[in-house]
């Protein structure tokens, strides 16, 4: 918990590049998107994350006491990964961002309203979790999820 304290003494909607990187902690997930602000915004609708510092390149998004990054494609000119992107279609395969604290059959209705396409629809699962699968239009499965 002393690492977590320490990411949220930072104001996610001021921190420069420098102090915001050097205050991660522990696994960070960054995504590469084609268009960040049209995904902050489902985010934001579907999963009631907060984004900061938001623009066509870059954003911090908060979902509970986690913190990740989205960086638009152009962000990575010099990045090893650029090269392995594909020009169109799904990025995400063979990803689930599992989101423990938001309730699927909420989240699969606001999904399909704002465009994210059902993979599978909210059903009760034996592993104790009721869940369903969206996928963003990067190709990202969103797994909302609640406890039986």
């Amino acid at each position: 918990m002393k690492l977590l304290r320490k990411v949220f003494q930072v104001d996610f909607e001021t921190v420069g590049a420098g102090e915001f990187g050097a205050s991660l902690r522990g696994i960070g997930l960054n995504l590469l998107v084609r268009d960040v602000k049209a995904l902050c915004d489902v985010l934001e609708r579907v999963f009631v994350m907060k984004t900061h510092q938001v623009t066509a390149d870059f954003a911090i998004v908060t979902y509970g006491a986690q913190v990740f990054q989205l960086h638009s494609d152009g962000t990575y000119h010099s990045n090893p990964l650029l090269g392995l992107l594909p020009e169109a279609g799904a990025r995400g395969a063979g990803i689930e961002i599992r989101l423990y604290d938001t309730d699927p059959d909420e989240a699969a209705e606001k999904g399909v309203s704002v465009g994210m396409h059902l993979l599978q629809a909210p059903s009760d699962k034996p592993h104790g979790l009721r869940e369903c699968y969206l996928l963003c239009g990067n190709g990202y499965a969103w797994v909302p999820s609640r406890p039986l």
